[in-house]
């Protein structure tokens, strides 16, 4: 079973009360999603894989760490996961982005694609498919079903709020996925919205409704 990591990180935690915040207009929301998808891109790549490589400094040479496992990439869902892109690559600059889109059928709440388009080599990279919310779980258990059709088979997913309902469904489904957390709340209510949540991600970053 993939792990589960709600982050406990002050900042994290400050910085997604204000997000929370009905007052807070479309331009602070937008800045500091980006603010703690870095922060949370930080945590999510604790354990990337270091490798000895023997440099230069001014003064000598020795013996200093690097990067050495698979190359990363970032896959938003969109619409709203492209909030959280110019975050990660603030972090992981060199990463490729990819796109998914996915919309929530109003009626059945299941989702439908309309747009894929990833980097050539994805399947020979790490993948973090990044959403701000994961509420039924569905578009997300669709993109990463995606992926792993295309021959993905390292992915890691992010989020900034998670509904239990969210995180169930994704472990039922991709029980191989490590999920990273901003917060956990309560529940869904019955529209599908995390409660207390912050309302709709995408219309907030974008300034749509």
């Amino acid at each position: 079973m993939g792990k589960v990591q709600v982050m406990e990180h002050p900042l994290i935690q400050h910085k997604i009360t204000c997000i929370r915040r009905e007052e807070l207009g479309s331009k602070e929301f937008r800045a500091i999603v980006g603010e703690i998808a870095s922060l949370m891109c930080y945590e999510a790549t604790r354990n990337l894989k270091l490798g000895d490589v023997k440099i230069k400094t001014p003064i000598c040479e020795m013996i200093g760490k690097e990067l050495c496992g698979k190359k990363l990439a970032v896959v938003p869902i969109l619409r709203a996961g492209l909030g959280m892109v110019d975050g990660m690559l603030s972090i992981i600059p060199t990463a490729k982005v990819g796109h998914i889109g996915l919309y929530r059928d109003p009626e059945t709440f299941k989702p439908v694609e309309y747009y894929c388009k990833l980097p050539a080599d994805c399947g020979e990279r790490e993948v973090f498919v990044v959403d701000p919310m994961l509420a039924t779980g569905g578009s997300s258990v669709a993109a990463i079903q995606l992926l792993k059709e295309k021959g993905v088979k390292n992915i890691r997913f992010m989020c900034i709020i998670a509904a239990p309902e969210g995180v169930e469904y994704m472990q039922k489904e991709h029980p191989d996925v490590d999920l990273y957390i901003g917060a956990l709340d309560e529940c869904l209510d019955e529209h599908k919205y995390i409660v207390p949540g912050l309302g709709d991600a995408g219309d907030r970053i974008f300034g749509t409704k």
